[in-house]
């Protein structure tokens, strides 16, 4: 069973997290205001379920492993 986690590197997760305050729960990395962008979106949903994928989510807030 794969595991998602926030990204080690404090710094980051502390970032991410004050520009999603900032837009309402969108991804500060994209432009678009969709609920597609909205976090966790749907780009990094869909990602989870790939069973074979592992990696950071776009803004590198979270990290699944397999």
């Amino acid at each position: 069973m794969s595991k998602v986690r926030y990204n080690d590197n404090a710094s980051i997760v502390e970032k991410i997290k004050e520009g999603l305050k900032k837009t309402g729960g969108y991804c500060p990395c994209r432009v678009d205001k969709i609920d597609e962008n909205k976090c966790i979106c749907k780009e990094f949903r869909e990602q989870i379920a790939d069973e074979n994928f592992e990696g950071y989510c776009h803004c590198m807030l979270y990290y699944k492993e397999k």
